[in-house]
């Protein structure tokens, strides 16, 4: 339709050019006038049909574009993949001078992450895991009811089970109530494994809480606060956190469930606790922690599991740690790599009328100090290694029952732990290697006990009867030999 327009135009050129300008040229010019506004009306409604066909073409590609997006990224969840292939040598020392040991313990543990952000403020946060020993699919030796513990269900290697490790939604908003607070809130399986400090060695992020006095698994809520408006110190924040982690809804451990936790052998364990940190600026950062826990439970018989368990009384837990990541403004490039951390932490016992709590009716206090370092590997660019050191006095009882060394939690000991560890890349940040050495030397009985008086009383080594069944079954000395390959993608 365009080269009739133009050809149109030719033809009035042409006659111009030759016809005289009488009353039938202008009667023809009147027609060919008329003919190139027809033409014209034609042409621009060709063209608005041609706009209202390229705009659905793009309304249609961006529909296209949308679902595409929806089905690999914005409405989607966003998983990830952690994988884990270990072996592990284990050796003890028990209180009478036999020895136990597993040259080669395999296991694998899978971790499976799920994100999924509704909005720029809502977001769903998930892990489900297995943690299996090699060749193994149903537990059940003695004392196997432990590894389902709901502290350590997704952290003791037992069998192909997948479990919820942590399901949460978490909110957060620049303004707390007008107060120009940024602020944070989420409820559900919230993570408390793997927390600050001994992240490190475990080469993961840290969650919330301060490894020295908790890490177990737990259901419940934190809300976070930011302060830095208010103090004008970088990065300084508090938070409030609340959870359960044992419920006398359903029988556990023999202890049947009653109408009144009155008449209950085990209540419902509640803890609360809070977290402040005063500066965090990446390079030097400190944190404080207090928490309480209640209706803490002992094995009414450590010789017999079956006889079941019963509420001793509650516990209250501090820490304090300060870290350095990066010692020093530019003194070298391994210096600004090296990190070094020192924490302190104390315990005190809250027994019940009538109960006992680490072989005493009265509130006993145990302390707790941890040092170590982490710094560049020599070997590669991304490689680090650790030294760590930590000791904990006659008294001590963290809730770290969930760390993730086999045996038993070297952070709970009472006496001397020492940790020596190497993580090498092998492909990239993917594919990762380390070995790990922990040693613990125990100077009291109890250190991976419970909270009463029949399984946590401190004794002393050298006091410990040999011959007897406590003497074979009191371990004077650990240690575990580490190595791993795993795949995060």
């Amino acid at each position: 339709m365009n080269h009739q327009f133009l050809g149109s135009i030719v033809i009035v050129a042409l006659i111009s050019a030759t016809v005289g300008a009488d009353d039938t040229l202008i009667q023809r010019f009147d027609k060919m006038e008329r003919e190139m506004n027809a033409l014209k009306t034609e042409l621009a409604s060709i063209k608005a049909n041609d706009k209202k066909s390229v705009t659905e073409d793009l309304e249609e590609i961006h529909d296209q574009l949308t679902t595409l997006n929806k089905r690999t990224n914005g409405n989607a969840i966003k998983w990830d993949v952690d994988f884990r292939t270990s072996v592990d040598n284990i050796n003890y020392k028990m209180a009478d001078g036999s020895k136990q040991k597993n040259d080669a313990l395999f296991s694998n543990r899978l971790w499976l992450g799920m994100n999924y952000a509704a909005t720029k403020n809502l977001s769903f946060t998930g892990q489900l895991a297995y943690n299996k020993t090699f060749g193994d699919r149903s537990k059940t030796p003695d004392g196997g009811i432990f590894d389902g513990f709901d502290w350590v269900s997704s952290e003791s290697a037992h069998d192909d089970t997948l479990r919820v490790r942590s399901a949460y939604f978490f909110y957060t908003d620049d303004e707390f109530l007008s107060l120009n607070l940024p602020w944070t809130f989420s409820v559900g399986r919230r993570p408390s494994t793997e927390g600050h400090l001994i992240n490190l060695r475990d080469d993961v992020g840290a969650s919330s809480p301060l490894a020295h006095t908790i890490n177990v698994e737990f259901d419940g809520a934190s809300a976070k606060f930011g302060m830095e408006g208010l103090t004008g110190l970088n990065g300084s924040y508090f938070k409030l956190c609340a959870g359960r982690g044992m419920s006398n809804a359903e029988p556990r451990f023999n202890s049947a469930p009653y109408a009144t936790s009155a008449d209950a052998m085990t209540n419902n364990i509640d803890m609360g606790g809070i977290i402040l940190v005063p500066y965090d600026d990446k390079q030097y950062s400190t944190g404080v922690q207090y928490t309480y826990a209640n209706n803490l439970i002992d094995m009414v018989n450590p010789m017999d599991a079956t006889k079941g368990m019963n509420t001793v009384g509650g516990l209250h837990t501090a820490t304090a740690f300060g870290m350095i990541n990066g010692i020093g403004e530019g003194w070298s490039e391994y210096l600004d790599d090296t990190t070094l951390f020192i924490s302190g932490a104390m315990s005190k016992t809250d027994p019940y009328a009538g109960k006992t709590m680490l072989g005493s009716s009265d509130s006993q206090t145990g302390y707790s100090y941890w040092i170590g370092t982490q710094m560049p590997s020599l070997i590669s660019d991304e490689g680090k290694w650790g030294l760590e050191f930590n000791h904990g006095s006659k008294y001590w009882r963290p809730i770290t029952y969930a760390e993730d060394t086999l045996i038993g939690s070297k952070i709970a000991a009472r006496g001397d732990a020492y940790e020596v560890y190497f993580t090498e890349p092998l492909v990239d940040d993917i594919l990762t290697f380390q070995l790990r050495y922990t040693y613990i030397n125990y100077n009291y009985t109890g250190s991976n006990g419970f909270f009463g008086s029949s399984s946590g009383t401190p004794m002393a080594i050298g006091d410990v009867p040999s011959g007897t069944d406590m003497g074979a079954n009191a371990v004077s000395k650990a240690q575990d030999i580490r190595a791993y390959i795993r795949y995060k993608f």
